[in-house]
């Protein structure tokens, strides 16, 4: 943890990632001491604790959290094991991701020691027989370091951790015009994944990929994508053309063909069926109405514009009020960025794609991989929406293609014929930048320079 963080000239040049971090168990025994209880975690969304008493758990590894809103409202994170004898104090629903509910204290259900919502113990049977032992807290739950920002509860195992600002960086900067705190979930899916979490984690830092994995997409328009890193986070984005700077965020016209007005509603719609994500039925809305509502000929420019402006009038009409974000900032800011380690957050004025993943049970070859989509709402119109175990069949189709490349990387790291990664520098910046800091930590895996 000497180390400085990787800078951007270092990461512009040509590295090689060792397999090690993807493929051994030595590797993934030591993720849990070493990263997991040293970083700040996304653990949930401020809106799913919304009175006092109402909680959730996290699971990380061998550790589990208790989140939970306390008497005065505040968030509060302990460690989710009774202090008498060890046993986990909220248990996880069997095929659940996580628990969930409301309770005015906890009870073990081992020996009924109980706790109030500020995690002091409140009862234990024949106290008195521990002649006093258990004062000075002795008895109550252990704390874990909890804040939040942009919506997002964030957990951090280490006692003497820093501030979750200095740990996000320019993040808060960059996305807090996005108002992702607003945003509510549409859907929110998880799986148990045959690959390493790094390796579901990979698969969509990057837009390298997404000309042979989405083939779908370049009938649209091609892009050429870019990758940031900015200490221990990297952002991509897109390159678009001079006066098109909204298309490099998620709200993109199809430009290829002779009529952008129909290739930007066949991407908006292929996008809304098969990915069920990146937009939103009121852009696809009025994507639909570009031809009837616009003359042949129409420029992507000004198809761009028009499309956007009626879009963002007629949702602000409905209650959907979509944040102010000039342009120049869009074009920085990319379409995602990547929070170290494990958390994607995919930005856009008014909505969002955001993914995580976790180890499963210290197996190198397993994670939890997990999807969310967000969107703005008109007040009281918000769905409530719950983690859903989703097979791989059953997710959208242009996950599903992502997820082909997943367990088939994972695999293909093991043959004797593969001497570790050489990602992309200009575009695949992300995975060496996840890398080098992921050394820092680890003390192993650190890319080495391609000559």
């Amino acid at each position: 943890m000497n180390k400085p963080f990787p800078d951007s000239e270092m990461l512009q040049k040509p590295v090689r990632v060792p397999a090690e971090a993807y493929i051994s168990r030595e590797y993934a025994a030591q993720e849990q001491e070493r990263l997991w209880r040293k970083v700040w975690l996304q653990a949930g969304r401020t809106e799913d604790l919304k009175k006092a008493g109402d909680f959730i758990t996290y699971e990380i590894g061998s550790d589990s959290v208790v989140i939970v809103l306390d008497e005065s409202g505040d968030l509060a994170a302990y460690h989710n094991v009774c202090p008498h004898r060890g046993r986990r104090l909220v248990d996880v629903p069997s095929g659940e991701r996580n628990a969930c509910g409301t309770r005015k204290n906890f009870i073990c259900g081992y020996h009924g020691w109980t706790f109030g919502l500020d995690g002091e113990n409140t009862f234990v049977e024949h106290e008195e027989d521990w002649q006093g032992a258990l004062c000075n807290g002795r008895g109550d739950l252990s704390k874990v370091c909890v804040e939040s920002w942009g919506g997002w509860i964030f957990i951090n195992l280490d006692p003497e951790c820093e501030p979750l600002a200095d740990f996000l960086g320019v993040i808060p900067q960059m996305l807090e015009p996005y108002q992702l705190q607003n945003m509510r979930a549409r859907w929110r899916k998880w799986i148990i994944f045959d690959c390493n979490w790094k390796v579901a984690m990979e698969a969509f830092c990057e837009t390298y990929h997404v000309a042979t994995t989405h083939p779908e997409f370049n009938a649209y328009g091609k892009f050429r994508g870019w990758s940031r890193n900015h200490g221990l986070h990297t952002n991509i984005g897109y390159e678009a053309p001079k006066g098109m700077e909204e298309d490099t965020g998620k709200m993109r016209v199809g430009t290829e063909g002779i009529d952008p007005r129909a290739t930007t509603a066949e991407m908006q719609n292929y996008t809304w069926e098969a990915a069920n994500t990146n937009t939103t039925e009121k852009l696809v809305e009025v994507a639909n109405r570009l031809v009837d509502e616009l003359p042949e000929g129409t420029s992507a420019a000004e198809v761009s514009a028009y499309w956007i402006k009626t879009a963002r009038e007629e949702d602000a009409a409905r209650g959907v009020v979509w944040p102010e974000v000039a342009p120049e900032h869009t074009v920085e800011a990319g379409t995602a960025w990547q929070v170290f380690p494990n958390f994607q957050i995919g930005q856009g004025v008014q909505n969002m794609l955001c993914y995580q993943a976790r180890p499963y049970k210290g197996d190198p070859d397993k994670c939890i991989f997990e999807a969310s989509v967000y969107q703005l709402y008109p007040d009281g119109e918000e769905p409530e929406t719950q983690w859903e175990y989703t097979e791989p069949e059953d997710w959208p189709p242009v996950l599903q293609q992502d997820f082909s490349n997943m367990a088939a990387v994972q695999e293909g790291m093991k043959s004797a014929g593969f001497a570790g990664a050489q990602p992309n520098p200009y575009m695949e910046r992300a995975v060496a930048s996840l890398h080098t800091n992921l050394a820092r930590y680890m003390g192993a895996g650190e890319p080495v320079p391609l000559d």
